[in-house]
């Protein structure tokens, strides 16, 4: 029994009362593609090793999207290809944060990806896919890629979600970038999480995060009358927006200065009211639009020098 990643495993016994159960194999112990296999079951979404017996079969799914990290098992060599090895990439790689994380992490220690899946048991095409692209790889081959870098599975899933952002090393050669306004348009996009700095009523400075939206070149966010950031009207405020990507070190952020007013008109709330993306995460009656029209806006990005 060979199989590919991404293959159905269907265990079907001859007994009229056993229940069929099948799942999708997302992790190979082995480079010929031979059992045990790590397969997430469609009835529980759970991942668990298999060792398949007399009563199990595996439905090869021949077919995969462009560029897709396919292992397809040669019959008549029994040895394991990439065939996204040979395929074209599909544009630029988009990797997902557990990508990231490994290839930041496998460089840093100046380790190869024919290295690296050889200790953790995978095809060098599958961990090129899984840096590339978004990914959910098993927990076994999560467990095996931290034990060959060294690591553990809590930092590879971003353990430290709750640390402020930043936590990694600084770049070596970072390059400090001005952005104009058209790209700082372009990173604020249609909404998000940013923040607005206000004055309180008692003088004191406050920076309060608000779901935005940014339509006609105009930043609106919903809050209620009494809430502190509702202290941003009548005011010049300033409005941040930023990103940081720690497994990279680097990351851009945009800031806006402009007037804050309430929306009053009823077809712009209405207009606001509809095209929302989110409703306000703190929740409650937040009913209140306010609007701020940015007469700066600038931004910075720091990348690497040899990007």
């Amino acid at each position: 029994m060979r199989a590919h990643l991404g293959d159905q495993l269907v265990i079907e016994s001859t007994k009229s009362d056993a229940v069929r159960r099948d799942g999708e194999i997302v992790g190979l112990h082995h480079t010929d593609g031979t059992p045990p296999y790590d397969v997430r079951w469609a009835d529980t979404d759970e991942v668990t090793l298999v060792f398949p017996g007399p009563d199990a079969h595996i439905h090869h799914l021949h077919q995969g999207p462009p560029g897709t990290a396919r292992e397809t098992a040669t019959p008549d060599t029994g040895k394991v290809e990439a065939a996204a090895s040979r395929a074209p990439s599909a544009g630029s790689p988009n990797p997902g944060d557990i990508g990231r994380r490994v290839a930041a992490e496998r460089r840093r220690q100046g380790l190869g990806r024919e290295d690296v899946a050889h200790h953790a048991r995978m095809s060098p095409a599958y961990l090129t896919y899984l840096e590339e692209h978004p990914a959910d790889p098993s927990l076994a081959a999560l467990i095996r890629l931290a034990d060959a870098l060294g690591t553990t599975v809590a930092v590879l899933r971003g353990g430290g979600v709750d640390l402020p952002p930043g936590q990694g090393h600084a770049l070596l050669h970072p390059r400090l970038q001005d952005l104009g306004p058209d790209e700082c348009r372009a990173l604020l996009s249609t909404h998000g999480v940013g923040r607005v700095a206000v004055s309180t009523l008692d003088g004191h400075p406050a920076v309060v995060p608000v779901n935005y939206e940014f339509l006609d070149d105009t930043i609106a966010f919903r809050t209620a009358p009494e809430s502190l950031p509702a202290a941003a009207v009548g005011t010049e405020v300033a409005f941040e927006v930023d990103h940081v990507d720690d497994a990279l070190s680097q990351g851009w952020s945009v800031l806006a200065v402009g007037p804050a007013s309430v929306v009053t008109e009823p077809d712009a709330v209405h207009g606001l009211t509809e095209r929302a993306h989110s409703t306000p995460w703190p929740g409650g009656e937040r009913a209140m639009w306010v609007s701020i029209r940015p007469t700066s806006l600038t931004g910075r990005r720091i990348t690497a020098a040899d990007a």
